[in-house]
């Protein structure tokens, strides 16, 4: 079990993070428009997956900006937000943001991706969120890329994730 620092302060994460070699483990999110989608949606495309807390929160809400602008540039890659925010709120900051170049997603049907990924804050004041991760998939679902950040107020590392989209 892997822990993150918020406000200086570790805080455990229920489930095992995965590592890059590894296969992607299949899931359920729930979109914009309260469909359900897998992994299997995405199929035969390289994804990156950015977990978030929140999109309501300053940090979540620059880097998702941040991620999107970098999106662009790469039309082919899936890219995938995933937070327990509902689908609602997601729908209305992508909106607002004229953010059209990743995916937002809820864990709002199940915690499965999150304990599945390692992701779920099992104690503190977020606990029941995700913690800030990047993940690239290859095609098939291959893992090249994992890092889950110290800090859960700290900025990821989209250039490392993104030169392994490239590397692949």
């Amino acid at each position: 079990m892997a822990s993150v620092l918020l406000q200086g302060k570790a805080v455990a994460l229920s489930g095992e993070f995965p590592e890059v070699g590894g296969q992607a483990l299949d899931f359920l999110l729930v979109n914009k428009k309260l469909k359900d989608v897998s992994l299997q949606t995405f199929s035969g495309r390289k994804k990156l997956i950015y977990s978030v807390p929140s999109l309501d929160t300053p940090v979540c809400a620059t880097t998702t900006k941040k991620l999107n602008e970098l999106a662009a540039k790469s039309p082919d890659l899936a890219v995938l937000v995933v937070s327990a925010d509902l689908p609602f709120a997601m729908g209305r900051f992508c909106g607002s943001e004229k953010l059209k170049n990743l995916v937002p997603l809820s864990t709002m049907r199940s915690a499965q991706f999150a304990t599945d990924y390692g992701l779920l804050i099992s104690e503190g004041p977020l606990a029941g969120l995700l913690a800030r991760a990047l993940l690239v998939l290859d095609e098939a679902n291959n893992i090249v890329f994992a890092r889950l950040t110290d800090d859960i107020a700290s900025e990821p590392d989209f250039d490392a994730a993104l030169a392994a989209v490239v590397e692949d």
